[in-house]
């Protein structure tokens, strides 16, 4: 919560994805922010699904008439960061390198705007663990711990994803979690089939 006396209640919130973001938008205006959206997400793939989740997030901004902005998608950038770890599994070492790549850029477009804050949906999901996402943040000055999974944020964003008509993704975004969804749909499907015969 910031501290009502300070006149510039402006909060840079990385924005994973619309859906993500229903909760934590939700939240940080109840806590007098003045939320600015920021999707920085090189790691999404292909560009066709980056391009995608960022049509929905204009959705989510205009509904609540908030500004929004975008990087420049270079996801070779992102490829570069986590060389070496495209094998790990998904939560592995790999998303706290990503975890990083994009908090970082987060707090440089702060930086390029005075803003003094900055945080990000990613805790919110319940396949993320924010106690990393916080140790990882806390690194880069002007970054605010909100664990937006508490008080049920998951579901709530679930909930106000469907009531809002927001298109809501299958894998995290990089091409090795849509692997690995694409492996686990394969599996589950294949398991549905033998109990069946």
């Amino acid at each position: 919560m910031i501290d009502n006396k300070e006149n510039d209640k402006r909060i840079l919130l990385h924005c994973c994805c619309a859906p993500c973001s229903t909760t934590c938008v939700e939240r940080l205006i109840e806590e007098g922010y003045q939320v600015i959206l920021w999707f920085s997400n090189d790691n999404i793939y292909p560009q066709d699904e980056n391009n995608k989740r960022f049509g929905e997030l204009i959705k989510l901004a205009q509904f609540h008439n908030l500004e929004v902005l975008r990087n420049n998608y270079n996801h070779e950038a992102w490829l570069d960061r986590v060389k070496g770890y495209e094998d790990e599994k998904e939560g592995g070492e790999r998303c706290s390198i990503c975890f990083d790549y994009n908090l970082s850029m987060t707090q440089e477009k702060a930086k390029e705007l005075s803003i003094k804050y900055f945080t990000t949906t990613l805790t919110v999901s319940r396949y993320k663990n924010s106690l990393r996402i916080f140790e990882i943040g806390n690194k880069y000055t002007g970054f605010v711990e909100k664990n937006f999974k508490k008080k049920d944020g998951y579901a709530k964003s679930i909930q106000l994803s469907k009531e809002l008509g927001l298109y809501r993704q299958k894998y995290c975004g990089c091409e090795f979690s849509l692997r690995d969804a694409l492996k686990y749909e394969k599996e589950k499907a294949e398991k549905l089939k033998n109990n069946n015969l």
